[in-house]
């Protein structure tokens, strides 16, 4: 409990000190002279590109969660590796995994071609991840508004990404460090981890929990019987050297409670997930979202918008990148 009780303070401190630094600089107006078209043309664009493509939510709320973990929201994760520096994009846990760097390469374009030079990379990607909760919301999630104002870093180092992003072999000490670290709570990690309730992840994350976990020879024992069966089936017939799968059994493609649902019946995919069951403050939570429909949606929403400003850069401290990909010369 002291240690709990350490985190809570520390993530508490941290977050009172985030959020002074990144209110001067963002606003929920912040380009109602400079591009007032700029959120109404990024939601135009995602729903025609959803609507062809209904993988795309996904991607974007990860690669939002992604970018802010690593140096903060400030499109970092966006930037192409040089033959002198390798980039987040292309560091293990990014590649080859992350997916849907040409939807913002093209929500980029949409806005040049109006607004040249006004809005981020980080902004756009940030609004993109909200227009994908809503989008994949199946009408129960709200079009929720966030603030504008991130300006575009200009490094990103493959082993900040090593650093920075949990892996899906963390146990649950881990995940509250690393998250408070980030000035987030213990229900913003669990809130934030229902966003496995959409999107793919490829067996090896799955990190042999369904055929020889920890070298066993067996199962994860946590791990549903039912699922792990199904799950050795499929990472074994699927053609590819390293297969895909669904992370929710119930609706993949809708963000909604149904990973909780599958939590608490041992039908977490990774072990990230499963650990959530074996702390008393994380489990409450995983319950509550699972039993009270409509609940978790509300929180999800307010934890993105709170990870949407982690360590965000304004005014002077980055630049309004020309191409989403590489850094302004």
């Amino acid at each position: 409990m002291k240690t709990l009780a350490f985190l809570f303070l520390l993530s508490s401190g941290f977050w009172a000190l985030a959020a002074t630094a990144d209110s001067y600089g963002l606003s929920y107006d912040y380009y109602s002279e400079t591009c007032p078209q700029a959120e109404t043309l990024i939601a135009e664009t995602m729903k025609k590109i959803v609507k062809k493509d209904v993988t795309v939510p996904a991607r974007m709320i990860r690669m939002h969660f992604h970018d802010c973990f690593v140096r903060g929201c400030d499109g970092s994760i966006l930037l192409d590796s040089t033959p002198g520096n390798k980039a987040e994009k292309d560091a293990p846990p990014n590649n080859p995994s992350l997916k849907g760097f040409e939807v913002i390469d093209k929500l980029k374009a949409v806005l040049e071609h109006h607004c040249p030079g006004v809005v981020s990379c980080a902004d756009i990607l940030a609004y993109a991840a909200r227009e994908s909760v809503f989008l994949s919301g199946n009408g129960k999630v709200e079009q929720y508004k966030i603030r504008g104002g991130r300006k575009d870093g200009r490094i990103s180092k493959d082993i900040d990404a090593l650093n920075n992003l949990l892996p899906p072999t963390a146990e649950v000490d881990t995940l509250i460090q690393g998250y408070a670290a980030k000035g987030l709570s213990v229900e913003d990690l669990v809130t934030l981890s229902g966003g496995h309730t959409v999107g793919v992840s490829h067996c090896s994350s799955i990190n042999g929990r369904q055929d020889n976990f920890k070298n066993t020879g067996r199962p994860d024992p946590t791990l549903d019987s039912h699922l792990a069966s199904m799950l050795r089936g499929e990472c074994r017939s699927s053609k590819g050297a390293d297969p895909i799968v669904v992370m929710d059994r119930f609706t993949p493609l809708v963000l909604d409670n149904k990973y909780y649902v599958g939590l608490v019946q041992n039908k977490g995919l990774f072990t990230s997930d499963q650990t959530l069951l074996t702390n008393e403050l994380t489990r409450k939570e995983v319950m509550e979202n699972a039993y009270y429909p409509g609940v978790w949606e509300k929180k999800f929403v307010a934890s993105m918008i709170k990870m949407g400003e982690i360590e965000v850069k304004t005014g002077n401290q980055g630049e309004v990148r020309k191409v989403c990909r590489r850094v302004n010369y």
